[in-house]
């Protein structure tokens, strides 16, 4: 692998590494709305959709951070 499909691969993983963090927010901001519920509707519809999207958006963040650990193992090949 040359130098600038390195540099690419380093940028394209810096993206990634942008969208985890952005990810991350969304997720913390779900968690704050699912924990400021009262407890009936934790347990309840609303809360279940909260939590559904929170466990999305945590399998993305792990999709996003092994993409970027195999890029970075690519580019420190």
């Amino acid at each position: 692998m040359n130098r600038k499909q390195k540099k690419a691969l380093a940028a394209l993983r810096d993206q990634i590494n942008d969208i985890r963090t952005q990810i991350e927010a969304i997720r913390d901001e779900e968690q704050d709305k699912y924990d400021n519920l009262p407890e009936s509707f934790q347990n309840g519809e609303k809360g279940e959709a909260i939590t559904t999207a929170i466990d999305a958006l945590e399998s993305a963040m792990s999709s996003a951070e092994d993409a970027e650990n195999s890029l970075d193992d690519v580019i420190n090949a």
